[in-house]
């Protein structure tokens, strides 16, 4: 088993041969973690894995060959690549680059042994292409074309002359996404994870004569996360989200029914990574609790037997006592309900507790109840309270839920979090004289927008990465994401959508803004570029406000080097006693 820890400053790849086996290191890089990572599938003598430099999100597939522990480079050193996906003989790889213009993500396909082999296949117009997978006789590749969360279709691509056949229909009354989408073993069809005739992403079945859907989740009301095929096409492993939860049921591939795991009564929760293994015997997964971090496994589908093949260690610590979540609702300024996750300290710390509010990113993805780490110190030393929020927008509750925040709506959003201060404010254990907001990436733009609307209900707010404008962003980011970007957050070349952008901006309302600020940030940022945070601060400094701002200038859009991540945990523990608990 191949898995990613990291022992030194970044994850690197490490090999397992046995259930709690030995961990031998492969990698060694020292400024950014790996990602992508496959063995090749009928030998397994190397495997290609991507990685970036600096944070600058122009990843490079890399070949690992497993007898000399040499790295190739496989692409072109400068342009940005998706993962390689692995054609059925194993001989190629399909992967998508924007190596042509900068902004569009054309196929390409290469053998990886040979680097100089790489072909392209079709030339391709937007960022939001990724090839999915090879028909059986690895004849055609299946490709996404991701226009938003709401709307992205299927494609057929000739892997000889690049003729391309769009699949799901374009110019319907109700966009419609696909996603995850692979061919079926006899390559009839495609397993495909749509919201086609529902409100949740469901497994379908979808036949390429008929061009017709078969839905096979349709008794699960909730949106299915992840699947993973058996190589012998009978059975699904399937991962669903269940308000936040996931959730692993095995389905029969042919009917949908669901399958009972012999010697188990209770299903998994907290699963990620579902792979099967290619004799079929066996699933690879990860689990994650709010007690125990993430750690590989293997269950043996016809038994039930769980194995872990890593233990990860905690630095001493006894994560027996680290709290569960309590799932809260509130409602908002429009009726609508939002839910979130509140993590209470221990007991010992009496009387009305400070809260801080965590945002997630996205904006169209979903806080999980997943294992904190070192944001259990908030809670057990230092007796905060934290509060996740899913406010209107949120992955995981329908595809109308997703929609309420696109464009002009975005100020629902903005107001969800108004009025969860209403609801801190009806609860007899928390402090709302004692609130501070935090959020990364989106997040971290709804952390500025709370500091222009909210600053008296407030002791401080930490962006993140985040936006200060979203006009100046979407005109900054990076060429392959523009588009993308204003499928979700409105066309900023639009004069109305401008307006409102403008209006709503933070940057656009520091003379608001009276609670100190810390402002976090990576100088190689390709998304949310250094302009972001740097046009906020220029504004608020004269102004008397107190404001904080750490730049690392070898990270991108996240810190993944530890000594950065460190530096932050130690400055924001810092913020947060000499702004909320003070």
């Amino acid at each position: 088993m191949l898995i990613a820890t990291a022992f030194g400053s970044v994850a690197q790849v490490h090999l397992v041969k046995t259930p709690e086996g030995a961990r031998r290191q492969l990698t060694f890089f020292e400024d950014r973690p790996t990602s992508g990572v496959s063995y090749q599938p009928t030998k397994g003598e190397y495997f290609i894995f991507r990685k970036e430099s600096g944070g600058d999100g122009n990843f490079q597939i890399y070949r690992f060959d497993l007898a000399s522990s040499a790295v190739t480079l496989l692409t072109d050193g400068r342009s940005r690549n998706s993962a390689g996906i692995w054609s059925q003989s194993g001989d190629r790889i399909a992967f998508t680059s924007t190596r042509r213009t900068g902004r569009d993500a054309d196929l390409y396909v290469l053998n990886p042994l040979d680097s100089g082999s790489t072909r392209m296949v079709a030339q391709l117009d937007g960022g939001g292409w990724f090839a999915l997978d090879w028909s059986p006789a690895d004849r055609r590749i299946l490709m996404e074309e991701y226009v938003s969360i709401n709307e992205s279709y299927l494609w057929l691509v000739d892997v000889q002359n690049g003729q391309r056949t769009l699949l799901t229909p374009k110019g319907g009354a109700e966009k419609t996404a696909h996603h995850d989408a692979r061919f079926t073993r006899d390559g009839s069809g495609v397993f495909v994870l749509t919201d086609q005739g529902g409100e949740f992403q469901r497994l379908a079945l979808f036949d390429l004569r008929t061009r017709e859907y078969r839905q096979l989740t349709t008794s699960i009301p909730w949106d299915v996360f992840q699947y993973s095929v058996s190589p012998d096409g009978r059975t699904l492993a399937v991962v669903t989200n269940e308000e936040g939860f996931l959730v692993l049921r095995l389905l029969d591939a042919s009917t949908g029914a669901e399958r009972a795991v012999p010697g188990r009564t209770k299903r998994l929760v907290g699963v990620t990574g579902v792979t099967w293994h290619r004799s079929g015997r066996w699933l690879g997964l990860n689990l994650d609790s709010e007690r125990s971090s993430t750690d590989a496994y293997s269950l043996e589908v016809a038994t039930g037997k769980l194995e872990q093949w890593t233990v990860s260690e905690t630095g001493g610590i006894d994560t027996r006592q680290f709290v569960e979540p309590e799932l809260i609702r509130w409602k908002s300024h429009d009726g609508l309900m939002i839910s979130g996750f509140l993590y209470r300290p221990p007991a010992r710390f009496s009387g009305k507790r400070p809260v801080v509010i965590d945002v997630h990113g996205g904006p169209e993805v979903q806080w999980q109840p997943y294992f904190l780490g070192r944001q259990n110190y908030l809670m057990n030393e230092l007796g905060i309270v934290l509060l996740f929020p899913n406010i209107r927008g949120s992955a995981g509750y329908g595809k109308s839920f997703l929609k309420l925040d696109n464009g002009l709506l975005r100020e629902g959003a903005y107001q969800d979090i108004g009025a969860l201060l209403d609801w801190i404010q009806t609860q007899p254990s928390l402090d709302a004289e004692r609130v501070m907001i935090t959020g990364f990436s989106y997040g971290g733009h709804i952390a500025l927008m709370a500091a222009a609307r909210y600053s008296k209900r407030l002791r401080g707010v930490i962006d993140q990465s985040g936006p200060s404008n979203v006009v100046t962003f979407l005109e900054r980011t990076a060429p392959y994401r523009r588009d993308l970007r204003r499928a979700e957050y409105g066309d900023e070349r639009d004069p109305a959508i401008r307006a409102f952008l403008e209006r709503t901006a933070p940057s656009n309302n520091v003379s608001n803004i009276t609670t100190a600020v810390f402002v976090v940030h990576g100088g190689n940022d390709p998304a949310v570029p250094t302009s972001e945070p740097e046009q906020v601060i220029q504004a608020l400094r004269p102004r008397g406000v107190p404001v904080w701002y750490l730049l690392a200038k070898d990270e991108g859009h996240g810190f993944s080097n530890r000594a950065n991540r460190d530096y932050l945990f130690y400055a924001t523990l810092s913020f947060i006693r000499t702004y909320l608990l003070n």
